[in-house]
């Protein structure tokens, strides 16, 4: 090999080091940037002059853990004079919606909480509504969808076109249904039915307990209808039509909040790393290539299945083509 031929070698590996090296220093000022802002962030909304404070609940509902210790520190925050809860969600699992709920409550112990609802608050989102003080909805809010669903996919068919039997042992016949891999019988749709009933028992007794109806007397509650906000203002499902003024309205009127109060919106503990600036920065790792690129992906990969999980009893509207 001549010497030229050498020198061009060196001069490309140093320049693909150099490129590794400036991209790893990209990404490291940009998540420092992120971690400031997000301490900037969770300092101003913990310290500081009387305020009110803002929630957002939207997407799927689960029992998130760092949502929940949010509402604790806003419950135990004593310059948070009261809570609005701005909810834009369809719903999700009736253990994130019971989750949810109870720590609302804990905080309309200490302090007022309004719901705002956003485009929709059905079946779970509706359910952490339910745990505040006043429920304000804009007149074409979809709301209400009370009820439980539980699916599951039945893949018999398709595993017999494949020639591919599934075998197995369980300790009693309704261990383990129903299962995707066989047929459901009788007796396993019942105890699944029993369950749904049961759950869906707690959800009408939240809604008699705490807007003080009958909820047999609302036309399609039973049923799992859902309701436009002028429709649930009819039925008392929800309190007032209207948006922030509305909101701001009633705790000044009737728990004494000063309406020039300033609404800060607080938001969970999150990793730096996400949010638009983690996004830059793995548009950055991913650019650069390398062991930086591959853990990138491995992130981006952990993200995208994390939001497709969702197990259990579900409360959620789904809209028909959906379904």
């Amino acid at each position: 090999m001549s010497l030229e031929t050498e020198a061009v070698l060196d001069r490309r590996r140093l320049r693909r080091r150099a490129s590794f090296w400036r991209g790893l220093a990209i990404l490291a000022v940009v998540l420092a940037i992120g971690a400031a802002i997000g301490l900037s962030a969770n300092q101003s909304s913990t310290i500081g002059t009387k305020q009110i404070a803002r929630v957002t609940i939207e997407g799927v509902i689960t029992e998130d853990r760092k949502q929940l210790e949010l509402l604790k520190r806003v419950a135990d925050a004593r310059n948070v004079e009261a809570l609005i809860l701005f909810i834009n969600s369809p719903g999700g699992t009736t253990t994130g919606g019971e989750a949810v709920y109870e720590a609302i409550r804990k905080v309309a112990e200490k302090k007022p909480v309004v719901a705002q609802f956003g485009t929709v608050a059905t079946s779970a989102a509706y359910i952490a509504g339910l745990a505040t003080d006043q429920i304000v909805a804009r007149g074409n809010s979809i709301t209400g969808s009370v009820g439980v669903i539980f699916q599951w996919a039945e893949v018999t068919d398709l595993m017999a076109k494949l020639g591919i039997k599934m075998h197995e042992v369980k300790s009693g016949p309704l261990k383990a249904t129903p299962s995707p891999f066989q047929p459901t019988d009788e007796a396993s749709k019942a105890v699944a039915q029993e369950m749904i009933q049961e759950s869906l028992g707690w959800f009408v007794g939240l809604v008699s307990e705490r807007r003080g109806i009958d909820t047999a007397a609302v036309p399609g509650l039973m049923q799992g209808r859902i309701y436009s906000g002028r429709e649930a203002l009819g039925y008392k499902l929800v309190d007032r039509i209207g948006g922030e003024d509305e909101v701001r309205r009633w705790l000044e009127d009737t728990r004494g909040v000063t309406k020039d109060l300033r609404i800060v919106d607080w938001k969970p503990k999150r990793d730096p790393a996400w949010g638009l600036l983690g996004d830059t920065a793995m548009a950055v790792a991913l650019w650069v290539g390398g062991p930086l690129g591959e853990v990138a992906t491995r992130l981006m990969n952990a993200r995208v299945l994390a939001t497709l999980q969702l197990d259990g009893l579900v409360a959620v509207w789904q809209p028909l083509e959906n379904r």
